[in-house]
């Protein structure tokens, strides 16, 4: 059977090993947040060049077209 100092060296041991695991845990945490982060803005920008490429170039419009004159509007004219 273990002494009590050995145990308590045992115990303080695993204290500091779960004490360091938990620094560990902590701070992978706070990475996978930063790297979500990240992927999401990545994954918007993508998708925004996407529909810029996919976007023709806006095209100048033409002038609209002259409106011929109807007959009764020529016979107007001519009256005058």
């Amino acid at each position: 059977m273990a002494t009590v100092k050995q145990i308590q060296r045992r115990l303080q041991a695993a204290k500091k090993k779960f004490a360091g695991l938990n620094k560990e845990a902590t701070a992978t945490k706070g990475n996978i947040k930063k790297l979500e982060s990240a992927l999401k803005k990545a994954k918007a920008a993508e998708k925004a060049a996407k529909v810029k490429a996919k976007k023709p170039a806006s095209k100048a419009k033409k002038p609209a077209a002259r409106k011929r004159a109807t007959a009764k509007q020529n016979a107007a004219k001519e009256k005058k």
